[in-house]
């Protein structure tokens, strides 16, 4: 018995971070973006994506989540994988021989056969991550609050641009946001390069995650794949679904949250399609900024060694599991206080995406909480208390010291950012009172 609730233990950890492992959409050069097809092939899929298409259309079957008549299937194929049940054989047991694992299997298949016995839709996965995610919340956190989404239309879609800190948790808590509200819970976008395996791709699926095709070489491809990806989640909005995404390509380890104009490009790609307007199909889409704040991030040694390596050498070089390594020290590490801020949908004449890339911006900087982590980064404590200043500089020193100059760097920055769109709010507001 003892053994068989460790099993479960551990399975809690590790379904929970693989149905709930996200990737951010990816962006790519100006010129793939708004480069045109050329032969009769690419002319044809041009022609197919100029009408309203579905998530359910046939032309979205490689990228988009399983439907609800498909998740028993996946269910018992996903119990049965036998590189799932040696691969949580191997994660739970690292010190036991290998020729124990087959020994483990069977047990560990009867847990995963009652853990997910009663999941026989998409909600059911919905409320198993929502569950897990909980106790997140109670283990790591010393507090999660949110604000904004009560506001938002239970009845209408909407696309969630968020900062992103996070390569699991970020879309995760937003999640937690609309689950809590009653609204529907977000369509995720995960890159294809973590998807080695079959059953990884089983359990994002299910998770309501479509696939971003990251790994294409050509230009050409990379083109029809920005427009299927653009389509897809035009028709996810226009069928009331919500969506999320990150404002920009990786995380931002710098702590500089800054929305790149090439990932609001291509949603555009779409509605160019449609032969709508940028205003218009911007309008259409209903975007929600929204700002994530982690009191402290788990992930702060790590992005630190990335960004003292790179300059350093000039580069960096991810080890083949360090994404794997951060998703799991996201999960389980210590984060203070988080809160997420979702705004109203905007609704301005954005004329192009560096407009549109402002105006998220600003939201997300304005709306960032300036915990005592980024008060003291930045040099401006002198309303923390003693005990704050402390505790978070005890966690800086405990850092080796070539990397800590780069985490103040990266946990100061916020506050700067939210200074400097203040001073700008302020000023526009003075100068349309003239």
């Amino acid at each position: 018995m003892l053994l068989i609730g460790l099993i479960k233990s551990q399975l809690d950890l590790i379904l929970g971070f693989a149905m709930n492992n996200v990737s951010q959409e990816h962006s790519e050069k100006e010129a793939a973006l708004n480069s045109t097809p050329v032969n009769e092939k690419e002319k044809a899929a041009d022609l197919q994506l100029s009408r309203e298409l579905t998530t359910d259309d046939p032309m979205f079957d490689d990228i988009r989540h399983y439907r609800d008549d498909e998740v028993p299937e996946v269910v018992r194929r996903v119990i049965n994988d036998s590189s799932l049940l040696g691969g949580l054989a191997r994660n739970m047991f690292p010190s036991l021989p290998k020729f124990m694992h087959p020994v483990l299997k069977p047990v560990i298949r009867a847990i995963l056969r009652k853990k997910f016995s009663k999941i026989t839709d998409i909600r059911g996965c919905q409320e198993y991550v929502a569950r897990f995610m909980e106790g997140v919340i109670k283990n790591s956190t010393d507090g999660f609050t949110y604000e904004g989404f009560d506001k938002l239309d239970p009845a209408k879609g909407y696309l969630f641009i968020s900062n992103h800190r996070d390569i699991s948790l970020d879309p995760a808590f937003v999640d937690m946001c609309c689950f809590y509200n009653k609204l529907d819970t977000v369509k995720i976008a995960i890159g294809d390069n973590l998807l080695r395996l079959p059953v990884a791709t089983d359990l994002m699926k299910l998770n309501k995650s479509f696939i971003v095709k990251r790994s294409l070489s050509s230009v050409k491809d990379k083109i029809k794949a920005f427009s299927e990806l653009s389509a897809y989640i035009g028709a996810a909005i226009r069928e009331n679904h919500n969506v999320w995404i990150a404002q920009r390509e990786g995380r931002a380890k710098d702590g500089n949250d800054a929305t790149e104009d090439a990932i609001l490009k291509m949603f555009y790609m779409y509605g160019k399609k449609l032969k709508m307007s940028f205003p218009d199909y911007v309008k259409s889409l209903n975007i929600v900024p929204v700002s994530i704040s982690y009191e402290f991030d788990p992930g702060d040694v790590m992005k630190a060694r990335e960004l003292y390596e790179k300059s350093k050498n000039g580069n960096y070089t991810k080890s083949e599991f360090e994404d794997i390594d951060s998703i799991v020290s996201g999960i389980k590490g210590y984060k203070g206080r988080v809160h997420v801020s979702a705004g109203a949908p905007l609704t301005g004449e954005y004329q192009d995406a560096a407009t549109l890339a402002h105006a998220i911006d600003t939201y997300i900087y304005s709306h960032y909480q300036l915990f005592p982590s980024v008060l003291v980064a930045a040099g401006h404590d002198e309303k923390v208390s003693e005990k704050d200043k402390s505790r978070f500089m005890e966690r800086i020193n405990s850092a080796p010291e070539e990397l800590r100059p780069y985490m103040m760097k990266m946990y100061g920055t916020p506050y700067f950012n939210y200074e400097k769109c203040v001073s700008e709010i302020s000023a526009k507001q003075e100068s349309e009172a003239v």
